[in-house]
């Protein structure tokens, strides 16, 4: 019931609303709904339940001139890779690879490799199931090669990621082509393209590069009568092109097709309605307010992040202060503790220094009293050599006693360094506490960026249907834009084509790869395919 409501009431609001930026209609059976009968009432299948899609009937010429709004520009992006993936628009493998990138960006948003982790485009449709088949690459390097795309998109928007996808989209040869099966005079089978440049005749086995094309600015008129078909060109002096169609349903809906994309060729050239100005208006104002909060966003995120490594910075020197501590306590216990075993081997020492002197002058008293009661010669040589033994015991002890007390001198003064370094330790771990944190909350924050004030611009030149060679020059100039604009492109497109070229398996080329890979090698595209024949 919703879907009824809808086809009847909100999308006929919708079309006047957008003709100029993007036409809307649901489509079924390859048709649109009257909004003037009941849904039922149509030729469609009746078996339920009854599918309606909601699809672009009339591309733009430029998606990031005429998609103003947001949920516009979604949808249509949604449209647009559905029938690349499935085969609908031929779109080349290196080109599917960067648009895949952009698709992932507008679903991830901001690639993160501690998020993104290999394996986590597994469960995603990405590629035409034609170019994986091309290449001997497995999931995990198709994966791979996307992401190094997808990584370089960082600080994108989602609507900005889905806006690139469509201004690559919009460059291939099939884009925005509806075709349909017609025969020339002579009865040979063709195919005829409406898009919103004009109209292309194309061989059947080539969809990519139209055998002839009427640009719709030199287009003087379309008829058909029955099954017939007529294009008169703008010259006079042109022939008239005739060819047939199968049903005249068809030819209703070729017919259709022409004035919707004629009429939108002029719109587009002309000054905006006050209405599609006031859309604009509005959303390049909505575009400055998500500018402003997302550049606030990443202020925070920045002053945040440098807080945050302040503090990490501050935690690492506490860290590396309480170690120093940490080990001049050690230093300090070892030396209190060499201190008293030095000074405990001091004191032993000078007590048995003592002790000897002691035994010395015993000594001596008892040399005094042997030379006292010397009687003979041979007592009076061994006790000389006993004196002398006593002599060099008493200096050797002498000795080692001073040795000793050097040595306790030597440990008082390490114990006094050790000390005075525990006590700088001390002073600076007191130093760094009584420091006040760093503020890490959101009044650290820089008042947010500049203004963005919009006014209207006053337009004054006049535009007439008539004035063709105006509108042919301001075509030429397009274009010329157009090859400036996508020649960065080009350059990427080509890189990675290089880069996946030698693991393509060329028996599995389509006869549209096969196509597309001449024109590149001949230099031509869309536009210059258009100019040339138009």
């Amino acid at each position: 019931m919703a879907s009824v409501l809808a086809s009847k009431m909100g999308l006929s609001s919708l079309r006047r609303k957008q003709a100029k930026t993007f036409n809307v209609a649901v489509v079924t059976m390859d048709a649109d709904l009257e909004f003037s009968c009941e849904v039922l009432d149509h030729d469609m299948p009746k078996e339920e339940p009854i599918v309606f899609h909601f699809l672009a009937k009339f591309y733009p010429e430029n998606a990031e001139e005429e998609l103003v709004q947001d949920i516009t520009q979604h949808l249509f992006f949604l449209q647009v890779k559905k029938s690349i993936l499935e085969e609908e628009i031929y779109c080349p493998p290196e080109a599917s690879v960067l648009l895949a990138s952009y698709a992932v960006h507008a679903k991830y948003g901001d690639y993160d490799p501690n998020v993104h982790k290999p394996g986590f485009l597994s469960q995603e449709e990405l590629l035409p199931k034609r170019v994986i088949n091309l290449y001997q690459m497995t999931a995990e390097m198709w994966e791979e090669r996307i992401t190094v795309c997808y990584a370089e998109h960082r600080g994108r928007t989602r609507d900005e990621a889905e806006m690139e996808y469509l201004k690559i989209a919009q460059d291939l040869e099939m884009y925005g082509i509806n075709y349909f099966s017609i025969r020339n005079k002579k009865g040979t089978s063709l195919l005829l393209g409406v898009d919103a440049l004009g109209l292309h005749i194309y061989d059947p086995s080539n969809k990519l590069t139209p055998k002839i094309s009427f640009p719709w600015n030199e287009i003087r008129n379309i008829s058909y009568s029955d099954k017939e078909f007529a294009i008169k060109p703008l010259d006079k002096r042109a022939d008239v092109f005739k060819f047939n169609s199968s049903k005249l349903r068809v030819n209703k809906l070729i017919l259709q097709l022409c004035i919707g994309n004629h009429d939108l060729f002029i719109r587009r050239r002309r000054i905006d309605s006050l209405e599609v100005q006031q859309m604009k208006m509005q959303a390049r104002e909505e575009k400055a307010r998500k500018q402003m909060e997302r550049q606030r966003l990443e202020r925070e995120k920045q002053l945040r992040e440098e807080a945050e490594r302040a503090r990490d910075k501050l935690e690492r020197r506490l860290i590396q202060l309480q170690d120093e501590a940490h080990m001049a306590n050690e230093a300090l216990l070892r030396s209190e503790e060499t201190a008293d075993l030095l000074a405990e081997k001091a004191q032993i020492a000078e007590e048995e220094a003592k002790l000897l002197a002691q035994k010395a002058a015993e000594a001596e008293q008892e040399m005094q009293r042997i030379k006292v009661t010397i009687r003979t010669e041979e007592e009076k040589r061994l006790m000389e050599q006993k004196m002398l033994e006593a002599e060099m015991l008493a200096l050797k002890m002498a000795e080692e006693s001073e040795r000793r007390a050097n040595e306790a001198d030597q440990l008082k003064q390490d114990l006094q360094e050790a000390r005075e370094s525990e006590r700088k330790a001390k002073n600076k771990l007191l130093e760094l506490t009584s420091k006040s944190p760093v503020p890490l909350s959101a009044n650290a924050l820089p008042p947010d960026g500049p203004n963005f004030n919009f006014s209207m611009e006053n337009l004054s030149f006049d535009f007439k249907d008539t004035d063709m060679k105006r509108l042919s020059m301001e075509i030429e100039k397009e274009k010329v834009e157009y090859m400036e604009k996508s020649k960065h492109l080009q350059e990427q497109l080509n890189e990675l084509k290089t880069e996946i070229e030698s693991l393509k398996l060329k028996e599995r080329e389509t006869p549209l790869d096969i196509l597309h890979n001449e024109n590149t090698e001949k230099g031509t595209s869309k536009q210059s395919n258009f100019k040339k024949v138009g």
